[in-house]
């Protein structure tokens, strides 16, 4: 099971131009090639755990047998420059936490 886990991706994406000039930030965490099925996925600004804006989908099995997961955080495009961190935390019960952050000030382009 470790080993599974070990060999997870994990993405974020983030919002696009025409988005931010909507005054909104949608940012797109994706997390697969994991087992066992039931890892969640949570999120946090500037180290603050999150729970508002944010869409979970539930985990899908694929072909070869593992997991994926997604989960959006929508944020307003001020709550976006305002932060300089937007992190996505992996968390199971039984194994480490895996995450996966992004500077923000970084992605002005």
């Amino acid at each position: 099971t470790e080993l599974f886990f070990r060999r997870m991706k994990h993405h974020m994406l983030l919002p696009s131009r025409d988005e931010l000039q909507q005054g909104k930030a949608t940012v797109l965490c994706v997390a697969s090639k994991g087992f066992p099925s039931d890892w969640k996925l949570s999120w946090k600004v500037d180290g603050s755990s999150r729970s508002s804006g944010v869409n979970l989908s539930p985990s899908q099995l694929q072909k070869d047998g593992l997991y994926s997961w997604s989960s959006s955080l929508s944020l307003t495009e001020s709550e976006w420059s305002r932060a300089t961190t937007v992190s996505c935390d992996a968390t199971h019960p039984s194994h480490s936490a895996v995450t996966k952050s992004l500077n923000t000030q970084q992605c002005d382009e």
